[in-house]
C-alpha cells in the first residue's frame, strides 16, 4: 500500500465510512450520529470508493478516470473532503 497521507485518514476512519447510508442523488446519513449532508457526483463516487477501498492511490486512479478533473484539482479536493469528512465524523 502506498504512502500517501489520506490513506492514514481510510485507515482511521474505515469504520465509520463504512457506516454511511449513501443514495443516488448524493445523500449521505450516519445512522450513528443522525448528521446528514449531500455532495455532488464526484463526492459520492469518491465516498463510495472509500467504503471499499484503502489505498488512496487506486482511488484517485478511478476517480481521474472517470471525471474530467486534473489530478492536482482532486488531490486538493480529496484533501479537503477528508477534512470535511472528520468532522462529520468524530
Amino acid at each position: 500500500m502506498s504512502e500517501h497521507p489520506l490513506n492514514n485518514f481510510l485507515s482511521l476512519y474505515s469504520d465509520s465510512l463504512k457506516r454511511l447510508a449513501l443514495n443516488d442523488s448524493g445523500f449521505v446519513f450516519d445512522p450513528m450520529t443522525g448528521q446528514s449532508f449531500t455532495v455532488n457526483p464526484c463526492g459520492l463516487e469518491l465516498l463510495k470508493l472509500m467504503q471499499k477501498q484503502k489505498d488512496v492511490e487506486l482511488i484517485n486512479h478511478q476517480i481521474l478516470a472517470e471525471f474530467d478533473i486534473t489530478a492536482e484539482i482532486l488531490e486538493r479536493d480529496f484533501l479537503e473532503f477528508s477534512e470535511q469528512l472528520r468532522r462529520y465524523l468524530k
